[in-house]
């Protein structure tokens, strides 16, 4: 074990391949003093740490580690979504506390930690004139809405953390996710011995500290913790999209908070506190609650359950580093804009040919042998907003394949395979009673203070596929137009209006739309693409299943890092091309003005971007151009054709 530098901070770390980090008191070092750098060198200490030796793969996640397999104050990491930012919180940087008995001070910092341990003979004295009141903002953060399963599959692999559980039991399995373990029932861990006489408790600025000079051992069960706050249903974790599992998080940052926000998705190091005290507190202070009025009670109560959740269902992290992933696809390196990462960039691209000759392949056959459709597929699966102006997102790319057999599991199949492929996606079912009744759009409550989320709070490069074959007719109340309309927005403009109740909060955001349809789709789309099957299997599962079994592991991993980097390629028309497309354009329009209008001219430049990109080229060329307009000429011939044997449904 090795101690960080001549530093109060009292921070320790496992050289070697297991991190922890407890966050203790500084002791006698502070005694005449405080050291002002600390704080610095605590965290280039681990920056350094972190990159030696596949370091950050020995870190303990929680997207992986059930929480009560880690320690209390140890080194974790998280991977996350940022769903919601509460009030920054003040907390005593440095306090002081006395000896009840020699009456002799210590300095103690309260950075990293949310519970301040005195001694058994300390209390902490509030009126100390060497106390530092400081501020550090609270996120409320949730695992990666809608990630696709091998996403964390090779983030498990990866991760070469071994963790023993923390409690005292032994649990009946090793290692486990947090999908194995939901259903777990823990049993209560007993308390260590009591401290002796009357604990000091308190609240001050979002410091809480206690006189208390043992810790509980570990967290009671999470029932037990839900049946200590009188609560009428299970603890509400606010999750984006239904059915997701895994831990929430208050993640407590320390500087540069401005840099995040809302759906942003974070890699985050920190010192982990599940303090059962907390839980104590909290009640504690809703019995003290009670003797004001009924209304402001209730108020203070909700804001107090949803802002200091149990610690059990809802760890608090203190971050020591975090970082904006640019992608959460584990097969690439994490920033693909660093000069190590050039390497691995330019050596795939020199095989980008045949993984694009492989893809259109496998899609043409999910796609029941129609490789045009498939062709407008992998265009949309790179597409990405790589600008705006003014109001207007540049480069999405919606695609309504229209003309899906209907009541047959084709959609379905369809989606699981665009789940292999994507790092994150939603299949969002457009029936009447899922418009009606599914909150789409967040919105704040004033009550408890948080933003409630709804489905369409999702990070960028998410893929979202509404499936309309599953509607029929009926009628969509309020609730249900206010959700077309909002699909629509997203659609169209790129963005979600959150509702704040006295206004609206517009967000950006980057989420590529796929919709399925029988006819043309209710949603506006930038492109229609009717589906020609060129074969119709009698068991649709049997055969999407054998579809995925004849890929090799490592090709379809070549995919999913194909379809991941060619976002971030940068992309670049010459004056000479621009030049020749203008002419071109005007040729077209000579003939006949309404064959082709401006907004043709811009998706035809769209399909040309994304047709280049797939084939590796970052600048357009004389040949994409025209295998772009050749592309639109075979789609638009497919719509045409169709409408002439369905009249006017498309």
């Amino acid at each position: 074990m090795r101690r960080f530098g001549p530093a109060p901070a009292n921070l320790w770390c496992l050289s070697g391949k297991e991190f922890t980090c407890d966050a203790g008191d500084p002791g006698d070092e502070a005694q005449n003093g405080v050291n002002p750098d600390w704080e610095k060198k605590v965290i280039e200490y681990f920056k350094e740490k972190l990159k030696e030796n596949n370091a950050p793969k020995w870190v303990p996640s929680l997207n992986e580690v059930p929480l009560h397999y880690l320690k209390p104050n140890s080194f974790v990491k998280f991977r996350c979504m940022v769903q919601d930012m509460f009030d920054p919180e003040f907390y005593m940087g440095v306090y002081e506390t006395v000896n009840r008995n020699t009456k002799a001070r210590v300095l103690h910092f309260g950075k990293y930690r949310d519970v301040a341990e005195c001694g058994p003979q300390q209390e902490v004295d509030l009126n100390s004139p060497r106390t530092t009141t400081l501020e550090r903002q609270t996120f409320y953060c949730v695992p990666v809405p809608g990630e696709s399963v091998w996403v964390k599959e090779a983030y498990v692999n990866a991760n070469q953390a071994r963790v023993s559980p923390s409690t005292s039991y032994t649990p009946s399995r090793h290692k486990r996710s947090y999908e194995d373990d939901e259903d777990m029932d823990l049993q209560p861990n007993k308390q260590k011995d009591q401290h002796m006489g009357a604990r000091q408790a308190g609240n001050v600025g979002g410091l809480q500290w206690c006189g208390e000079p043992k810790r509980l051992e570990t967290e009671a069960s999470s029932g037990q913790q839900l049946s200590s706050l009188n609560l009428s249903s299970p603890f509400d974790l606010n999750f984006p999209l239904p059915g997701e599992k895994g831990p929430a998080c208050l993640v407590k940052v320390y500087e540069d908070w401005d840099c995040f926000k809302v759906n942003d998705v974070l890699e985050l190091y920190g010192i982990l506190s599940v303090d059962p005290v907390l839980s104590i507190l909290n009640n504690d202070e809703r019995d003290a609650s009670s003797l004001l009025d009924p209304m402001e009670c209730t108020d203070m109560a909700e804001e107090q359950r949803v802002h200091s959740p149990p610690a059990s269902l809802v760890p608090r992290i203190h971050v020591v580093l975090a970082q904006k992933l640019q992608h959460i696809n584990p097969l690439l390196p994490a920033c693909l804009n660093k000069e190590e990462s050039k390497t691995f960039v330019s050596g795939f691209m020199s095989e980008l040919s045949p993984v694009r000759a492989e893809l259109l392949g496998f899609l043409t056959h999910a796609l029941l042998g129609d490789s045009l459709a498939a062709e407008y597929l992998i265009l949309h699966l790179i597409s990405t907003v790589y600008t705006r102006r003014d109001v207007l997102p540049l480069g999405k790319f919606t695609v309504n394949l229209s003309g899906c057999p209907r009541n047959s599991t084709f959609t379905e199949h369809l989606y699981r395979i665009i789940q292999h492929l994507v790092p994150a996606s939603f299949r969002l079912q457009m029936t009447i009673e899922n418009m009606n009744h599914l909150k789409f759009i967040p919105h704040k409550d004033y009550t408890a203070n948080r933003l409630v989320s709804g489905l369409l709070q999702l990070p960028s490069n998410t893929s979202l596929v509404i499936d309309e074959t599953l509607l029929e007719q009926g009628q969509l109340d309020t609730p249900g137009v206010h959700n077309v309309t909002a699909l629509s927005n997203l659609i169209t403009w790129q963005k979600v209006d959150y509702d704040f109740s006295y206004h609206q909060m517009e967000f950006p955001c980057n989420i590529n739309v796929f919709i399925t349809s029988e006819g043309r789709s209710l949603l506006p789309a930038d492109c229609q693409i009717h589906l020609q099957p060129q074969l119709m299997p009698p068991n649709m599962e049997e055969y999407m299943n054998s579809l995925l079994s004849a890929v090799l592991p490592s090709v379809l991993n070549k995919f999913r890092i194909y379809l991941t980097l060619l976002r971030f390629l940068d992309y670049s028309i010459s004056d000479e091309i621009t030049k020749a497309v203008e002419d071109d354009f005007v040729e077209m329009r000579k003939n006949d003005p309404q064959s082709i209008t401006a907004d043709d001219l811009h998706q035809l430049l769209i399909v040309a971007r994304f047709l280049s990109l797939s084939a590796g080229q970052t600048t357009l060329s004389r040949e994409r151009w025209l295998r772009a307009k050749q592309l639109e000429s075979l789609r638009r011939a497919r719509l045409q054709q169709q409408k002439c044997v369905n009249g006017n449904e498309l």
